[in-house]
């Protein structure tokens, strides 16, 4: 999935913060604006991974990048900023996707999920195989409690589990548990 830009309109964002803000922030801005380049793109995928629309996604993250920026604005601990930035993106996209589940009707809500799961990426070319090792391997990671799904696509965006405990709010233990059990049932329903 490509993923569209939105430097824009973060950039539109934090000026009209910096207008708003009474001292110099351009060295809080710069800052800010070096870690949406850097992590705009793994920040996105992980919220589409928790089930927002693309709209949605692109606004939970313009949001994030706005709450660092009042965050280092106001001098706030600048101590595992990526961590920082996940764990606000979680929460904020927790918190959108019951708001949205919410507003559907369960008819909705069926097609949504429907139209989620469903592999439009398939040709008559590939091979049943393929095809038939990806749905086992799909329904085995949609079979994982949440919390296991957050830790795989966090891991998987490249956070380390000291990261991922603070994201998630878990002991380090139970990162290192969840991702080993999840590891261990997708490589059964591989072999399968």
């Amino acid at each position: 999935m490509t993923v569209p830009e939105s430097g824009l309109s973060l950039f539109r964002v934090l000026t009209r913060a910096t207008k708003s803000a009474d001292s110099d922030c351009s060295e809080v801005e710069a800052e800010v604006v070096r870690l949406f380049d850097e992590h705009r793109t793994r920040l996105l995928r992980y919220v589409f991974s928790i089930g927002l629309s693309v709209h949605d996604g692109e606004e939970i993250v313009q949001d994030v990048f706005l709450a660092l920026f009042r965050h280092l604005q106001l001098g706030r601990p600048r101590d595992n900023l990526r961590g920082w930035i996940f764990r606000v993106a979680h929460n904020l996209a927790l918190k959108e996707r019951e708001a949205s589940h919410k507003r559907l009707d369960s008819a909705e809500l069926d097609e949504v999920v429907a139209a989620r799961h469903v592999d439009l990426s398939p040709s008559p070319e590939q091979q049943l195989a393929f095809s038939q090792r990806q749905q086992r391997l799909l329904a085995a990671l949609y079979a994982l409690p949440s919390r296991d799904q957050f830790c795989l696509h966090l891991r998987a965006e490249g956070l380390r589990y000291r990261e991922i405990a603070e994201v998630l709010d878990m002991s380090l233990g139970a990162v290192s548990n969840s991702l080993s059990r999840s590891v261990a049932r997708l490589e059964r329903a591989d072999r399968e």
